[in-house]
């Protein structure tokens, strides 16, 4: 059956030159409704890294992991209460009794597990995400459907990816919870991944800026409702929490394919595939300098952003001083989500238009990597609650700038457009595997050092070569 192909006037949309490809948006309500159902879908997905990444799954392993190490007259352990006395014993102002010293080596234990665990937890997420994003952005340009190339990746990585989330609410150890959440990671990236592609299948270059500025609105949205959703419901739901991300995420996945129709891609004309050519294939992008250099710096800015964000409602817990409960720790992670809104918004909005404006990139970028690391800094050297929200509203600031630029970057440094799903796929195994090795080795480093300062140290310093990387990249300014 052929698809009915929706009309639109002829002054806003530019028909594919090439069958089976897309239509190009030059303006007006097709413009507008794509991107904001664009929108939708990236905040819905979004939501999830900053809702049940950023609070369910740590409270989930920090509850699986009290439950292993405080147990028979250790199970009733405050940990706000220990986490004071350690810092009065390592301050000498206090002398530990001898069962005080056994809950304190309990709660060492405690914080190394639950430390080196939720980074395997959200490290093996990312390297999923790493994996399947370049193959299904191979995959989706040659894919052939009434619906056209993406929607089909879009809509089944939605739909599943939202049942998954279900089991990943009933995993009652680590094991379950890793394998899970991996396979979260795979269906919701296969969906993100393809989304991502609409925009240089559908945006002309002149408007690129824009339309990453926006995306990256639509990123911080998500993040922003997924903290404050995920604060607010656990009291009331506790892991049911899972439930309205999951229905979230499957219904903006459909929406978006329902109401940004595209062309049909039945006619798409593609060469036998050899499979060995094809996987060779994702090495012809990192062949270009420009390209390898922005992957790279990707790599080293996502590394910083996933090795401070791990452990947020840890640190809150057992970095700052005083420290805060549980619960305390819980309520103030989305108030410091809201406190980084109006500097990322604007500098997003500001960012992205200028950008295109100047016709520049590189200076943004660069200027974006560095304000970041600098945020770095000031917990490292005041470790307070006033200086987790001054390090948030700071590295806001340079991710709102970084988002907004850096995808219109690295498109503009593909090696070949007509296989943009494949490159922009290889573009984001970089930053796959940043946020997937900056958790971990963050986790180490806690485990070898006991405390979280050396996670900072590590994240300005990932900050600082992502900026001078973006240096060494010389056809794009």
């Amino acid at each position: 059956m052929t698809a009915v192909q929706p009309t639109l006037p002829p002054s806003h949309v530019s028909e594919p030159s090439v069958p089976g490809t897309s239509m190009t948006y030059l303006g007006g309500p097709p413009l507008r409704r794509y991107l904001i159902v664009y929108i939708l879908a990236m905040a819905a997905i979004t939501a999830v890294n900053g809702g049940i990444g950023g609070i369910l799954l740590p409270l989930q392993v920090q509850d699986i992991e009290f439950a292993h190490w405080f147990t028979g007259t250790d199970a009733g352990a405050n940990l706000q209460h220990l986490t004071d006395l350690k810092a009065a014993v390592e301050a000498g102002t206090t002398t530990a009794t001898a069962h005080q010293q056994h809950q304190l080596d309990l709660l060492a234990s405690y914080e190394a597990a639950r430390a080196s665990h939720l980074s395997i937890v959200t490290g093996v997420g990312a390297i999923a995400m790493m994996i399947v994003q370049p193959v299904v952005g191979l995959l989706s340009d040659r894919t052939r459907s009434r619906w056209g190339r993406r929607a089909p990746w879009i809509a089944a990585g939605a739909v599943l990816g939202a049942a998954l989330m279900l089991a990943v609410r009933y995993s009652a150890g680590i094991g379950l919870l890793i394998t899970f959440w991996a396979l979260v990671q795979l269906m919701m990236n296969a969906a993100q991944g393809s989304l991502n592609t609409t925009v240089p299948d559908r945006i002309p270059e002149n408007k690129l800026g824009t339309a990453s500025a926006l995306s990256g609105i639509g990123t911080l949205l998500g993040v922003l409702v997924g903290a404050l959703s995920a604060g607010a419901l656990f009291d009331v739901m506790g892991l049911d929490t899972y439930y309205p991300f999951a229905v979230a995420l499957g219904v903006t996945g459909l929406l978006f394919v329902l109401v940004a129709r595209d062309r049909s891609s039945t006619n798409l004309q593609v060469p036998e595939a050899n499979w060995t050519d094809l996987l060779k294939s994702y090495l012809i992008p990192l062949r270009s300098s420009d390209f390898r250099w922005v992957w790279f710096a990707g790599l080293m800015v996502m590394l910083s952003y996933g090795a401070s964000n791990a452990f947020n409602l840890y640190m809150l817990q057992s970095y700052i001083r005083p420290a805060l409960s549980t619960a305390d720790a819980t309520r103030l992670i989305p108030l410091m989500t809201i406190a980084i809104i109006p500097g990322t918004v604007i500098s997003m909005l500001v960012t992205g238009r200028w950008s295109d404006r100047i016709g520049r990139r590189k200076p943004f970028v660069i200027g974006a990597s560095a304000l970041f690391a600098v945020s770095m800094a000031v917990p490292l050297v005041w470790p307070t609650l006033p200086a987790m929200f001054v390090q948030n509203i700071l590295g806001g600031l340079g991710a709102g700038c970084y988002l907004a630029v850096d995808r219109a970057l690295l498109i503009e440094v593909l090696p070949d457009r007509e296989a943009a799903g494949r490159d922009l796929g290889v573009g984001a195994t970089g930053i796959n595997l940043g946020q997937a090795i900056g958790p971990v080795l963050a986790g180490q480093l806690v485990v070898l050092t006991g405390g979280y300062g050396g996670v900072w140290v590590l994240s300005l310093i990932a900050a600082l070569i992502g900026a001078a990387a973006i240096l060494r990249v010389r056809n794009v300014r």
